[in-house]
């Protein structure tokens, strides 16, 4: 028995038709080929929202990133408050004002193995139950950097 190929030689479409023949012929192209032109009523019913922006982003310059720093990280973190001269031993408690060292947050990820008492913007309760964590530094100093 012949093979197919075999049979259409010398046919100059094998049977397929012009375009069937080609890269994705009979399917009227490849993807979305064709949603601006003859798929452009299945394109409206079956993904109106295909083309054009949706949304809205928020420029880049006034989207808050606020620095955070974990419970756990703050034993690390000593030798970089030691040298913003932000950090203060009081006995066995370390006492660290974290806006020095331009730490906007303190979140309860963590343990620590020292005592701590945080000048800190804002905390979680997490972080409140861990270390003590105060609102502001005696004169004011946790200033916005």
């Amino acid at each position: 028995m012949p093979s197919r190929t075999r049979k259409f030689r010398g046919l100059r479409t094998h049977g397929r038709g012009i375009k069937a023949g080609r890269g994705a012929g009979k399917q009227g192209g490849r993807g979305n080929a064709g949603l601006h032109k003859y798929k452009f009523k299945s394109m409206l019913i079956y993904a109106p929202d295909h083309f054009g922006r949706h949304g809205f982003q928020r420029p880049p310059k006034i989207v808050a990133r606020p620095t955070s720093l974990n419970v756990g990280e703050l034993d690390a973190f000593v030798p970089v408050l030691e040298a913003a001269g932000a950090v203060v031993r009081v006995g066995d408690t370390l006492v660290a004002d974290l806006a020095k060292a331009g730490v906007d947050r303190l979140l309860g990820g963590g343990t620590t193995s020292k005592s701590w008492r945080v000048y800190v913007r804002h905390a979680t309760k997490h972080a409140g139950e861990k270390v003590t964590v105060l609102p502001e530094p005696p004169g004011g100093s946790a200033t916005p950097a």
